[in-house]
């Protein structure tokens, strides 16, 4: 199992962060190029300045419409949002790592904290697959690749937690939480979780056509 680990944690590591930042640069050119040839005036109305304020409108929660007609939905995605992306980052365990390998650090978050953003994470896991199965609006729009990109998500969080609380073996878990954290990384470019790319992108895109254009706010 010693040797698993090294292995997952080594090479395999690298391939998985290769083929994330190769896959990112892909879409992101991919995307461009795409958006020239569909429309050729896309990019000569857009403006720095309606996109960054649609962008911002939309990352504060309840300045838009939107959010604010759908409360309990609202919370649970930026609370899920935050956590997701926060406690990778600052988790202690993977500052560490960093430090061990490259000789950079960074702020942490206490454990405790990281513990209950972890939990976050996989509350909303399980609410948005409630969605998913309960919703109309919701059931419309899934195919089984949703339930498997959930599924993407929650394992490195669900393996994390077992794995610091040493549920069942320690080394086992650790060993799942890396690659599924390795099959996340890989999945955010080639799949629906590409969105994570393309958000900020889509709204200053949406904000530039309504503010330059239609002359009118979009949340």
């Amino acid at each position: 199992m010693h040797g698993l680990y090294n292995f997952v944690r080594g090479p395999l590591a690298w391939v998985a962060f290769i083929l994330f930042v190769g896959g990112t640069l892909y879409r992101l050119i991919a995307m461009l190029v795409i958006a020239r040839k569909k429309d050729n005036v896309v990019f000569d109305y857009f403006s720095l300045f309606y996109g960054l304020r649609s962008i911002f409108h939309w990352i504060i929660p309840f300045a838009n419409r939107n959010s604010r007609q759908r409360p309990i939905f609202t919370i649970v995605t930026f609370a899920f949002h935050i956590c997701l992306l926060a406690a990778p980052i600052l988790l202690l365990a993977h500052v560490l790592l960093w430090d061990e390998s490259f000789g950079i650090s960074w702020w942490t978050l206490p454990e405790g904290v990281a513990d209950i953003m972890t939990l976050i994470v996989i509350g909303g896991c399980i609410y948005f697959l409630w969605r998913r199965l309960t919703q109309p609006e919701v059931k419309f729009v899934t195919f089984a690749s949703d339930f498997v990109i959930l599924a993407i998500v929650a394992a490195p969080f669900i393996t994390g937690f077992l794995a610091y609380h040493q549920w069942l073996g320690y080394k086992f878990w650790l060993i799942l939480h890396i690659l599924a954290g390795e099959v996340m990384l890989v999945a955010i470019p080639f799949t629906r979780l590409a969105h994570m790319i393309y958000s900020p992108f889509t709204r200053a895109y949406m904000g530039s056509e309504f503010g330059s254009v239609r002359h009118a706010r979009d949340w």
